[in-house]
């Protein structure tokens, strides 16, 4: 049947229409790559991975690492980077980073969106780094293995000392782990450092082991395997959404409190692209990642929700956490030399 003027004009829209739902519906063309360390949870970095890269079509070679592993990582590939940006993980690291000359200034046009701390973040490094979400330390124990053994719950840092928990704490390394050096800043600040070094000596008898990633106490909780695990709160809520046995405390003493972080690296191969990665992880939509894959800390943004389940910071007490001091690489270079040979190596 011959085509009517009318019936081409209809065709030629009908295609007009298909080809622009094909071009809405098509992924994000390619447009580079970028190598992103990562130091928040395993599920959270694959999810940021992937939403990054569908919605922008550039590539992310993504490594997940704790904070304190990346900021060695760093160190040793100075004179020869392979990553391009540092996203998440505690913040003291990146600021110790940031003293090294291990990373670049960079002022994204999102920061005069963030909370205060997050700006105050990338005030005291320069704009060499930037507040991502903030993270409340504390511990969590099981309570059905404290009903098991007739044993009182914690509710203080001094509780742990107790000879009823020999064997059955489980904290990071700080060597390794930001987790851990909070804890071991946290200490100090709270005690004063002699004093501390005598709590952490008493607390080493209790000991059960030493893990590498911060939050595999907070796991271990869950499971069963130990009664007590120090971590950050956010990563004792997701351990007690899988088993409600895991009770998270604030200690009474008071507590001390991350600032998570990003960075972007000094001498990145794929700079352009490592500051679209940074713009796009300050934007609410990438913060509202972290809680639907199980990470419950306070987001960096004003416009981005707090995940009910975050700690109420309102009513824990925290310390003033001494950023700029725990935040040096001369202070963590000298607290963590006296922690392995006083503590773990008990020298």
């Amino acid at each position: 049947m011959p085509m009517t003027s009318k019936t081409a004009a209809l065709s030629c829209a009908a295609i007009a229409l298909v080809a622009g739902m094909a071009l809405r519906s098509a992924p994000a063309r390619a447009e580079g790559s970028v190598v992103v360390y990562c130091g928040v949870n395993e599920e959270w970095c694959r999810a940021a991975a992937s939403a990054f890269q569908e919605k922008t079509g550039i590539h992310v070679d993504m490594t997940r690492q704790s904070a304190g592993e990346i900021f060695a990582r760093l160190r040793a590939e100075k004179d020869n980077p392979r990553g391009d940006i540092w996203y998440g993980g505690t913040g003291d690291p990146h600021l110790q980073a940031a003293t090294d000359g291990l990373t670049e200034p960079y002022k994204s046009p999102v920061v005069g969106q963030l909370r205060d701390w997050a700006q105050d973040q990338a005030r005291r490094s320069g704009d060499r780094t930037v507040g991502l979400y903030l993270g409340v330390l504390g511990f969590g124990y099981n309570e059905q293995e404290l009903k098991d053994r007739n044993l009182t719950a914690p509710a203080c840092w001094s509780d742990l000392l107790k000879p009823e928990l020999e064997g059955e704490v489980q904290m990071a390394d700080p060597n390794s782990s930001g987790t851990a050096w909070t804890m071991l800043a946290t200490i100090v600040q709270l005690m004063g450092e002699d004093k501390a070094f005598e709590y952490l000596v008493g607390l080493n008898k209790n000991i059960d082991q030493y893990t590498s990633a911060g939050a595999a106490p907070a796991q271990a909780v869950g499971r069963g395997e130990t009664i007590v695990g120090i971590a950050f709160q956010h990563d004792l809520i997701n351990a007690a959404k899988q088993s409600p046995a895991v009770k998270v405390v604030s200690p009474c003493e008071g507590t001390g409190y991350e600032i998570g972080s990003m960075s972007l690296i000094k001498g990145a191969r794929h700079m352009d692209e490592a500051k679209k990665f940074y713009d796009w992880a300050l934007t609410p939509e990438a913060q509202a990642i972290a809680a639907k894959n199980g990470s419950f800390q306070v987001p960096s943004n004003t416009a981005s929700a707090i995940p009910p389940e975050s700690p109420d910071t309102s009513n824990i007490k925290l310390i003033h956490y001494d950023f700029e001091k725990y935040g040096s690489s001369a202070e963590r270079t000298r607290l963590l030399s006296r922690w392995t040979k006083d503590v773990k190596n008990g020298g």
